[in-house]
């Protein structure tokens, strides 16, 4: 099953609860990426939204059962006028790994359009099982 990897934090007791409650939500709105995964029956299809990225600033790597998306973008400008200088640098690191037991490694695929990731994950040994109701013995 196709599953996002979980990494367990240690946090003092005594601030685990309030650091969690707190900074522990923001935090994961500011380092990850909103996916999706749905399943089409012999695949699972990951969409991960990555607006404002280019396709050679994402990385997919696969590592035994975990797969892990990387994206790093950087962007810097500078402007002179007069006595005024300005210079901003604005750098974005977006990382996410998934459990991929039970996918077929070798047919993954990946497209990237429009800001959405797209990777069609192949079940292995899929067997497309029609509807069927489990009887309560």
């Amino acid at each position: 099953m196709l599953r996002p990897m979980l990494f367990e934090q240690t946090q003092p007791l005594l601030f685990s609860k309030l650091y969690n409650d707190f900074f522990g939500d923001l935090m994961n709105r500011f380092d990850s990426f909103s996916t999706d995964v749905i399943d089409k029956g012999d695949h699972y299809l990951l969409q991960a939204e990555m607006p404002g990225f280019k396709k050679d600033e994402i990385n997919i790597d696969l590592d035994n059962d975990t797969l892990s998306i990387t994206a790093n973008h950087k962007e810097e400008s500078k402007e002179e006028k007069d006595n005024y200088i300005r210079q901003e640098r604005h750098y974005n690191s977006y990382s996410r790994s998934f459990s991929v037991s039970g996918i077929n490694k070798d047919n993954i695929s990946a497209s990237y359009n429009n800001g959405i990731l797209e990777l069609k994950l192949p079940k292995e040994n899929a067997e497309i099982v029609e509807n069927k109701r489990i009887e309560i013995q």
